[in-house]
């Protein structure tokens, strides 16, 4: 029996840690959902596309194909735009600072949710996002919404991208994730929400392990159900 498991929550709130953990233990198919946002965003600033022109919009996404390609060497799925590889060049803060704006676009929520949706048709995936248990699939086996304190996100957002990106500082990730949760909840389409049958993970004071324990008995209670 395969199974979608969604996990959706606020930025910063180890949504694609614990997702990618899942995936690999299960040997399902693991889908950044946000990916294809900043994709999307990444391709939008390259061609100087003006995403407040919804015909513009429309006209930009038909030249938009995105995949997603297993890498044996790090034995993860990466994006990839076009046939390029983008995988880190959408970590960039300036593509975070943008993304929340791109994805609220209806045009571009309805690009990205048919293609999430065709990716589940066989089960078997695990897929991170804002709207997955809401929107992209909501009769799901498995939910799980992730939140977490705000300083704790904004510690560990900093941690993520000083790494790539030393000039980068606590005030710009505090601003930008406060920027995002707003955007991203108070959107007209597709809002962050926490569906009424998700289970609530507050992994504020876990570690990895002790939330990827928590989050396996989760699935391991839904495997066991008759179907």
């Amino acid at each position: 029996m395969a199974i979608i498991i969604t996990i959706d929550g606020w930025s910063a709130c180890g949504k694609s840690t614990l997702a990618k953990q899942l995936a690999k233990k299960l040997g399902y198919l693991y889908i950044d959902s946000g990916a294809m946002y900043r994709a999307i965003t990444l391709y939008f600033l390259r061609n100087h596309v003006d995403w407040t022109e919804a015909k513009e919009v429309k006209q930009a996404l038909k030249n938009v194909t995105i995949e997603f390609n297993f890498n044996d060497k790090t034995q993860q799925s990466e994006i990839y735009l076009n046939g390029e590889n983008v995988e880190y060049v959408i970590r960039d803060l300036v593509i975070a600072e943008k993304v929340s704006d791109v994805a609220a676009i209806k045009e571009v929520r309805k690009f990205a949710v048919a293609r999430q949706q065709k990716l589940g048709e066989k089960k078997g995936i695990v897929m991170d996002g804002r709207d997955i248990g809401t929107t992209v699939f909501p009769k799901a086996e498995l939910k799980i919404f992730m939140v977490a304190d705000g300083p704790v996100r904004v510690e560990r957002r900093f941690k993520e991208l000083f790494e790539k990106n030393p000039n980068v500082t606590i005030e710009e990730i505090k601003t930008n994730l406060e920027m995002r949760d707003y955007i991203d909840s108070h959107r007209e389409v597709s809002p962050l929400r926490k569906a009424d049958d998700a289970i609530e993970l507050d992994n504020t004071h876990l570690t990895e392990k002790e939330q990827f324990d928590f989050a396996l008995q989760l699935v391991r209670k839904v495997l066991k159900r008759p179907e």
